[in-house]
């Protein structure tokens, strides 16, 4: 059992929970996950470790609330207990002295890249930094991303807050003026499929993060399988991050759909009262 010491309600849909596991806190890095259970009948879900503590032995996720475990994960509060936690799952970030970098996180994905940032940040790098989001409600972790970074690039769809449109449109712009060693993306598919597209001809390196559908986090069920220079990878033991410009992104987009129609008769029959789950 791992107790959740600090719950935060970033937005509507969007929670942060500080869960105590000091094993996990004293090893992992930048870039890896763990698999957690809320409860005996509850799925396996893997979730980025947002931050983590060292010290105090905590580590820190934050998930948006889409699917049935994700929205039971909400409910949660402090002083309750996940039942089952695994990790540090997945390679770490390749952190080095690259030059300039520019972290490039879109939705929920901006809590994936910002331990990233921090570490390549660390390391000496000229750390420019591009997150996105639907609104200013959903954005996230600016505060946090801008101490790490020597500028930040905010945009939202709607225009309310920063640059109205995508993370892309800003990245084009500093591509195009900018001399750029390195890449990192992470958030929805389309947009990691975007940025790999357009560093593309200009020859960037580019590293985005997979997050693939996930069981077991050792490589033995199949489930995150992805394809990497047409070769067979698994997002939990050889990622989650890859060379962007390597990954088959139809595949990714197809296996990123496999379990929808499921996810939609669970929740229907959780919100019909014919659910016979722990909630």
């Amino acid at each position: 059992m791992f107790k959740i010491v600090r719950k935060q309600v970033l937005s509507q849909t969007i929670k942060l929970i500080e869960v105590s596991a000091p094993e996990i806190a004293a090893k992992v890095q930048a870039g890896q996950f763990a698999i957690l259970r809320i409860s005996e009948n509850g799925e396996r879900i893997p979730l980025t470790i947002a931050d983590f503590n060292r010290e105090d032995g905590t580590i820190t996720f934050i998930f948006q609330e889409v699917g049935h475990t994700t929205i039971n994960l909400g409910k949660l509060e402090s002083g309750d207990h996940i039942l089952d936690l695994v990790g540090p799952l997945g390679m770490p970030s390749q952190i080095s002295d690259f030059g300039t970098v520019v972290c490039v996180g879109g939705g929920i994905g901006v809590a994936s890249i910002y331990p990233i940032a921090r570490a390549l940040a660390n390391k000496g790098n000229r750390i420019i930094s591009i997150i996105g989001a639907r609104s200013k409600d959903d954005l996230i972790l600016a505060d946090e991303i801008e101490k790490v970074s020597d500028k930040l690039y905010i945009t939202t769809e709607d225009g309310a807050l920063g640059q109205k449109g995508l993370v892309t449109d800003v990245l084009k712009g500093i591509i195009d003026e900018a001399q750029i060693d390195l890449v990192v993306a992470t958030g929805p598919v389309a947009m990691m499929k975007a940025v790999s597209e357009m560093t593309r001809p200009a020859n960037i390196r580019t590293t985005v993060s997979i997050n693939s559908t996930m069981v077991d986090g050792t490589g033995m069920c199949g489930a995150c399988r992805v394809e990497v220079n047409k070769e067979a990878k698994f997002a939990c033991v050889d990622g989650p991050e890859f060379d962007g410009h390597l990954v088959d992104w139809d595949i990714v987009e197809i296996r990123s759909r496999t379990f929808i129609d499921k996810e939609k008769m669970v929740m229907e029959g959780c919100t019909g009262g014919g659910c016979s789950c722990q909630r």
